[in-house]
């Protein structure tokens, strides 16, 4: 099976959600450059996508993509498509409503978007299982982020750099921010508070410390604030506040967090390849213990472990 590369597993952008959010407003923005001049639009969500689409700000997204032109949404959660639950139909008028050009499309969790019966998209990976991979390390006597740079080249590492960056500015704005989050329910924020009680020194402060680094990054997807897809929006505290809190006490470089966030990208994208990641699908315990996975891997390496410990 095809593994993309992490810059496909590893996006910036706006939360709440890479599916309900960043997919459909990915797929807009492609389908306007194929009818630049409509003067209209209709967009009909399918299954998951229409049955929390508004939860999710997946008409906000779209609204984003559309700008100025006007745009209508059909809302069709009762009608799932057989190719994924996240599906969408876009289509172009004119100023007499005459139609344009229609395109279907979905939305496959992590920001990634698809048309059925599409040809698979390129392989950056030749081998698409852990067994296969921890192989090539043993044989080649090398770490699993060498097995990343060497197949995705060296300009990967300004990409990495990018996404440990957004993941930064992420927990320190989400730990500046107090109040509610938006809804209607009235969500109070909690990342500072925890931040503040768990600085007291106690039994319970690295745990306290990882919890409100983690709520900060959620707490900025929620209020749709930029974050990185680890590997997708619903699950993008987890990783970040692991790597903040192991650079925090072990004093790594940030060389070395390059390195972890791509031994941890390594994981999610055989997940990804091998089952996956929308939560659509797998539910919302699919995208977080993807995360927990790529985030204990990712401390094990900046902890000395090796690829098999």
């Amino acid at each position: 099976m095809a593994m993309e590369g992490l810059r496909q597993l590893y996006r910036i952008g706006a939360g709440p959600s890479s599916s309900h959010t960043m997919g459909p407003q990915r797929a807009a923005r492609r389908f306007i450059g194929r009818h630049p001049d409509a003067a209209s639009y209709r967009v009909t969500l399918y299954g998951s996508l229409a049955a929390t689409g508004r939860g999710h700000l997946t008409d906000v997204g779209l609204k984003t993509a559309f700008g100025e032109t006007p745009f209508e949404i059909a809302w069709r959660a009762e009608q799932v498509l057989p190719f994924h639950p996240n599906g969408l139909d876009f289509e172009a008028l004119d100023a007499a409503g005459a139609s344009l050009g229609t395109w279907r499309v979905f939305s496959v969790g992590g920001g990634a978007i698809r048309e059925e019966g599409a040809p698979p998209p390129p392989s950056v990976y030749p081998l698409s299982t852990m067994d296969e991979i921890l192989a090539w390390c043993e044989n080649a006597g090398e770490p699993l982020w060498r097995y990343v740079e060497t197949h995705e080249g060296k300009e990967i590492w300004t990409h990495l750099d990018e996404v440990r960056l957004a993941m930064d500015e992420a927990i320190v704005r989400g730990l500046d921010v107090e109040g509610s989050l938006p809804g209607g329910l009235r969500l109070r924020r909690k990342a500072r508070e925890v931040y503040l009680k768990s600085r007291r020194a106690g039994p319970g402060q690295a745990t306290g410390l990882l919890s409100a680094y983690a709520l900060a990054v959620m707490e900025e997807n929620a209020s749709a604030g930029i974050v990185v897809t680890a590997p997708t929006c619903g699950a993008c505290g987890v990783l970040p506040a692991v790597l903040h809190h192991v650079q925090e006490t072990s004093q790594c470089s940030d060389h070395e967090i390059l390195r972890a966030l791509a031994t941890a990208g390594l994981v999610g994208d055989l997940v990804k390849t091998n089952a996956s990641i929308s939560g659509a699908e797998v539910g919302c315990q699919g995208e977080v213990g993807t995360a927990c996975a790529m985030a204990a891997a990712a401390a094990a390496q900046l902890m000395g472990g090796s690829p098999r410990q």
